[in-house]
Order: C-alpha cells, then structure tokens, then sequence
C-alpha cells in the first residue's frame, strides 16, 4: 500500500483545526500552523490549494484567515485524500476513476491480484468516504478524555 504524503497530512491536521474552530470565523494561520506543529510557509500553501478546490474560504485584513466552507460534518477524510493525492486504489487497474489497465496484465478479468486490489480499494473508500472531519474530532475528544482519567503508572526500581 502507497502512504499518504506529508502534504495530505498536514492539509487534514490543519482541516481538523479549523473544524474544531467551526463557527468562530476565520482563524490566523498562525495559529493554525502552531497548534498543529504545520511549517507556516507549507500550510499557506496548502490552505491555498484548498481554497481554490472550495475546501476553505478565506478572508483578509485585520480579521482575517480561515475557514470551512461548510460543515464539518459534510467535509469526509476521503474527499480531502483524493483532492490531494488522487485515487485511492493501490493500483491503475483497480480504480474507480482515470481507471489503466496495467501494462503487464494478460487478463483482467481473471487477475488475481487485480480482484485482491478492488477490494482493499472498496474497504478503503468505505472507511474513508464514511468518516467526516468531525467524527474524526469526535473520536480525538473521545480519546483525550479516556487518557485524562487513565491514572499514569510509574515504576520503582
């Protein structure tokens, strides 16, 4: 399996902050790029990108900055994964879209490896096409709340 890159990465972290300031108007960049450790150079960039595919809006002047062009239950990870980094399928010949059949395949239809790829495809997409940036900020409040009442264990030697 191909890994996402680091630009992907860091479009999501700064998507889940901007969601966590949903409804508060436009946030500084700064800040954005502080609480998710993002370089400001690459996060203007991405900030950018993401603008332009109607992820974002931004605004300028004394209050300015970013944020969601809607909600953050309507934005899925998966959605943001393919602006950035195209398809998901690990493989040409067992994408949903700019579908190539692979140059070394003597028969498509019966490619074993073809068939395995459809469906590690198809359980991707569904993971990724069914979790919203604010289920992702769900599951975090979640997991900080968890580890705010797990007792830290201290060992004496």
């Amino acid at each position: 399996m191909r890994t996402i890159s680091k630009k992907t990465k860091y479009a999501l972290e700064a998507l889940y902050s901007l969601s966590r300031h949903y409804g508060e108007g436009p946030i500084l960049v700064h800040l954005v790029a502080t609480e998710e450790s993002i370089p400001l150079k690459f996060l203007q960039a991405i900030l950018l990108e993401l603008r332009n595919r109607g992820v974002v809006m931004s605004k300028k002047g004394r209050a300015g900055g970013y944020e969601l062009s809607r909600p953050p239950e309507e934005i899925t990870v998966g959605t943001v994964i393919r602006m950035i980094e195209g398809p998901l399928a690990p493989l040409p010949c067992a994408r949903e879209t700019n579908y190539r059949r692979c140059d070394e395949c003597k028969d498509e239809n019966t490619c074993g490896t073809r068939i395995v790829m459809r469906r590690v495809r198809d359980a991707v997409a569904h993971i990724l096409d069914s979790t919203t940036l604010a289920d992702v900020i769900q599951e975090v409040n979640k997991a900080k709340e968890i580890e705010a009442h797990v007792p830290a264990v201290s060992f004496h030697i």
